[in-house]
């Protein structure tokens, strides 16, 4: 496994209940971490739970692609990002007859339009390095929908479908891509989700945030495509 001392990384979405957690142990683990979030008194409190100082918090809009492009551009000012974490989405789970042309619109924004705006902000500086990690995490509704998921399934397939592109493209570089398949994890993503689910049976918040810090450790040798983690009494695929 490669270690993390000393490698810089770029977490997208740290004030969310896996981003809090994954940057604790990233920044515990040696890596120079960055991290945004849209809000900022969230941010904050993740950069002080992890260590991490003001001046690698970037308050960060995926619906605006000058804040996007500027915040990549402020983060690589001293050096391109070893390993890009997106772990930022928004849910909205909802069945066609109440789903609205802007839920299904915000949806794609925020999913599938921030997380290319991302991708293209950060690839230039990593194939003039000719290396980096890049790790998106679809979720298990990026490989099979559930009722009601319309919007969200359609901007995780989209977001699956441009990623295998985007590899295709990359193939002669050390450039790597990974995308995480989450099952159900237990965090406030289901805070506003008006479904009913069983919490106590999904996967725990910490254990999703250190399967992702077990990927950003993954050996220069070979890169995990995919992985899937999924609540073990509820698995989909």
């Amino acid at each position: 496994m490669e270690s993390l001392k000393g490698k810089k990384v770029l977490l997208i979405g740290a004030s969310g209940g896996i981003g809090m957690r994954l940057a604790k142990l990233l920044t515990g683990s040696g890596a120079l971490v960055f991290i945004t979030g849209r809000n900022a008194e969230k941010l904050a409190a993740a950069g002080d739970q992890a260590g991490i100082p003001s001046s690698r918090q970037f308050q960060l809009d995926l619906t605006n692609e000058s804040s996007v492009f500027n915040t990549v551009a402020a983060v690589q000012q001293d050096g391109p990002v070893d390993i890009l974490i997106n772990a930022a989405g928004i849910g909205i789970i909802k069945t066609m007859d109440t789903l609205t042309t802007e839920d299904f619109i915000q949806t794609l924004q925020i999913n599938l339009i921030g997380s290319f705006w991302v991708t293209k902000a950060i690839l230039p500086a990593m194939k003039e390095a000719k290396k980096g990690l890049i790790i998106h995490i679809p979720g298990v509704l990026g490989k099979v929908p559930m009722a009601g998921a319309a919007a969200y399934s359609a901007s995780k397939y989209g977001l699956v479908g441009m990623m295998q592109s985007i590899r295709e493209e990359l193939k002669r570089t050390e450039i790597r891509i990974t995308n995480l398949f989450l099952g159900g994890v237990d965090s406030p993503f289901w805070d506003t989700i008006d479904l009913r689910v069983q919490r106590d049976k999904m996967v725990v918040a910490e254990e999703a945030a250190k399967a992702i810090w077990f990927l950003c450790q993954q050996p220069a040798s070979g890169v995990v495509s995919e992985m899937v983690l999924q609540p073990f009494n509820h698995q989909a695929i």
